[in-house]
């Protein structure tokens, strides 16, 4: 399996292989994790002490303790450094963010929450590698520590990767992450521009009736097969202080299979409708839309099922890797404005009313394609048309 994804900084990009896991190297890869886990355990205490205390711990501290702690720890000292000290690194970065946001005074339900601890039989690994920590030889992934794996190859990789992820899902399968630079794979232009706005009856609603994106449904449509093993999990589920049965952890894999199943249709569908639009058009005007708050209404489950959150994140990194310009534009009364004259209506309206009519030109259309066009006139790109389609040799206007 390949999944090309935007990682963590610009200009680059992370391929995702399955891995095939011997049980010499699972056994390796479990001894790893351990040790991490644990190092990861003592930074929250040592953080929480320092808290206590009125005193820093900041990533000199902590790489300070791990030198002692793999010079007094023969145990610890077994493993590779390399995926300890990225550990600690990201510890770093999750406190720093959680402080940060304590600092801004963010609402309590927006702040990244302080680094717990990782219990044993809670979390799932995940090793990172540096450059020095792992090395690609005869098409396997050979990882510091002696630990040899094979990658199932779906596809080459582009460039040489500087660092891998090596992590496992709740289903117990393990994946290879790559990061490699990213490469802009040119487009023909095509003088044509396209304004996306994100719903719920609908998924993307564009000024091009050829590119809207229909509520695909992958939930709904396994719904049966979900509440079919929720009820086998309910009816195993153990007692408190029980171990869990055989059937229930059966039903339970069986259930995250089912979800693992649906996430990848989301993003299959998100990937390909947002090839097609990129491929299409020159820019793309996208509603910088942020679903989290739909979780507290009526339309949860189906707002969740869309994938909003998913799809825009494609089309932003298919607009990147093949140079196209997508702008966000942010989604305030974009459903109040009209795209012909410009004119806000004087009340809100409500989702019932999907026809939005301007009372002071006059003009009519479907509420989500006004909305459309609406981002269209906010990104600066203006179309000549309802298909957004410019004269040839037209120029792009840059956005205000």
């Amino acid at each position: 399996m390949k999944t090309p994804r935007d990682a963590d900084g610009a200009g680059h990009a992370r391929y995702t292989y399955r891995l095939r896991v011997s049980s010499t190297a699972l056994t390796g890869l479990e001894a790893e994790w351990a040790r991490c886990r644990w190092i990861w355990n003592e930074c929250v205490a040592r953080s929480k002490k320092a808290h206590a205390d009125g005193e820093k711990c900041g990533p000199a501290a902590l790489d300070k303790m791990l030198t002692e702690a793999r010079a007094r720890t023969p145990w610890l000292a077994e493993g590779s450094s390399v995926p300890q000290q990225q550990l600690i690194r990201d510890f770093g970065k999750s406190r720093a963010k959680a402080l940060k946001d304590i600092k801004d005074r963010k609402p309590v339900h927006q702040r990244a929450g302080m680094p717990r601890y990782k219990k044993k039989r809670e979390t799932l690994a995940t090793l990172n590698y540096t450059r020095r920590g792992f090395r690609l030889k005869d098409g396997r992934l050979h990882l510091a520590g002696n630990i040899v794996l094979t990658v199932v190859w779906s596809r080459d990789l582009p460039a040489d990767p500087t660092s891998v992820r090596v992590y496992q899902d709740s289903i117990g399968h393990w994946y290879a992450s790559f990061v490699v630079p990213a490469e802009v794979q040119s487009l023909l232009a095509t003088g044509r521009v396209l304004g996306v706005d994100w719903g719920v009856k609908e998924t993307a609603t564009t000024t091009s009736d050829a590119h809207d994106l229909p509520h695909p449904q992958h939930g709904r449509k396994a719904q049966a097969e979900l509440t079919r093993y929720d009820r086998m999990m309910a009816r195993r589920k153990p007692k408190k202080g029980q171990a869990a049965s055989n059937g229930y952890r059966e039903a339970k894999k069986w259930r995250a299979q089912t979800y693992q199943e649906i996430a990848r249709q989301r993003q299959d569908t998100a990937r390909k409708w947002a090839k097609r639009v990129v491929t299409d058009h020159d820019a793309i005007a996208v509603e910088d839309f942020r679903p989290k708050f739909l979780a507290q209404t009526t339309m949860a489950r189906k707002a969740a099922d869309a994938a909003i959150g998913a799809t825009k994140q494609a089309l932003i990194e298919m607009g990147r890797k093949h140079g196209r310009d997508v702008r966000l534009v942010h989604p305030a009364h974009t459903t109040m404005d009209c795209a012909s004259c410009g004119a806000r209506t004087k009340h809100a309206l409500p989702l019932s009313e999907r026809t939005y009519t301007c009372t002071t030109c006059g003009a009519t259309s479907p509420r989500d394609k006004n909305s459309a066009r609406v981002m269209l006139l906010r990104a600066g790109l203006n179309p000549a048309g309802v298909e957004g389609t410019r004269p040839p040799g037209a120029p792009l206007q840059e956005a205000a």
